[in-house]
């Protein structure tokens, strides 16, 4: 394995790759490659006819490709599994994995512009062939999608304050750094929360920049089809917008929850859940990796292939 051993820590390690039920000759999908800490354990369970497919968009992520014919690596969004499946010859998959997780090496590299520890460019981009920066959104978002942004996306009570703040300081000259946009936060956010408050902000800009919600949403309706009868969807979540969307989907097959009956009055959705409750780290792994405190995982097992499901009812 080539690349930094600390790239990411893969959470819930043990919990996630258990989940997908691997056994030695199936056809596996790894969605948020990164480290390849994950991929590792898949592969480490796989036998020589196994297959195991590792997406991820950003460029650095191709330095920690394991040299194993049996992996595949797809630089690309995850939105587009379906279709890289079908390029590869892949039909159906036994299960998929998702840690939805920015990785350790984004935010730690200053040059990616993704934390307030450090100045630096805006940029917050996954995939650096992009080309909307954080910067852009903050430089010309009109005033109200800045709002909408703040508040919908970084769930901050004060995001229409924070937009006019904004607006105001560009006028003078444009936001192009992390001090830049700090100094702009920071006077209006109280001391006992600025952390967290900041990090809310950070996220607010980083799901634009990505679309990481729409992306989620593609995926999620996307697997569903590639899925095997009895294969699993293996999700690890860090906040509530995509937590909802994850258990929505898991519970109706669609992305709003809205639940349809059949006529026995039982909940129509092409997945049964696995577990009776959300799979949380424990205090040793939140010691160990304190990036894994706000980590949720959820597992589903595809109930049927009666014809292709696009989870909208």
């Amino acid at each position: 394995m080539g690349g930094n051993c600390v790239y990411h820590i893969p959470v819930l390690l043990k919990e996630s790759v258990d989940g997908m039920n691997v056994s030695e000759n199936g056809v596996y999908v790894d969605l948020t490659f990164g480290g390849g800490g994950h991929s590792r354990e898949i592969l480490s369970r796989l036998g020589t006819g196994g297959r195991l497919f590792g997406f991820d968009q950003d460029e650095d992520a191709e330095r920690n490709v394991p040299d194993d014919k049996r992996f595949t690596f797809v630089r690309s969004n995850f939105r587009y599994v379906k279709n890289f499946l079908r390029y590869y010859g892949v039909d159906c998959v036994d299960a998929v994995l998702a840690d939805l997780g920015i990785s350790s090496h984004h935010l730690d590299d200053a040059g990616r512009g993704f934390s307030f520890r450090f100045d630096g460019e805006l940029d917050m981009r996954m995939n650096r062939q992009s080309a909307l920066t954080a910067a852009d959104v903050v430089n010309s978002y009109d005033v109200d999608k800045l709002a909408d942004i703040f508040c919908k996306y970084g769930e901050l009570r004060n995001g229409v304050q924070l937009a006019r703040a904004v607006e105001h300081a560009r006028n003078v000259r444009p936001v192009r750094t992390i001090g830049d946009f700090l100094g702009i936060l920071t006077p209006l956010l109280k001391k006992a929360n600025e952390k967290k408050e900041l990090a809310k902000a950070f996220q607010a800009l980083r799901i634009e920049v990505n679309q990481e919600l729409q992306a989620l949403q593609e995926m999620l309706l996307a697997v569903c089809d590639v899925l095997k009868p009895g294969g699993r969807l293996v999700v690890i979540t860090y906040h509530s917008l995509e937590d909802r969307l994850v258990k929505n989907v898991m519970k109706t097959g669609n992305l709003e929850g809205k639940e349809v009956k059949d006529f026995f009055g039982n909940v129509d959705s092409p997945y049964k859940i696995v577990g009776k409750k959300v799979i949380l780290p424990d205090e040793e792994e939140i010691a160990r990796n304190p990036r894994s405190r706000s980590a949720k995982l959820r597992i589903a097992e595809k109930k049927n292939c009666e014809g292709s499901y696009d989870g909208r009812n």
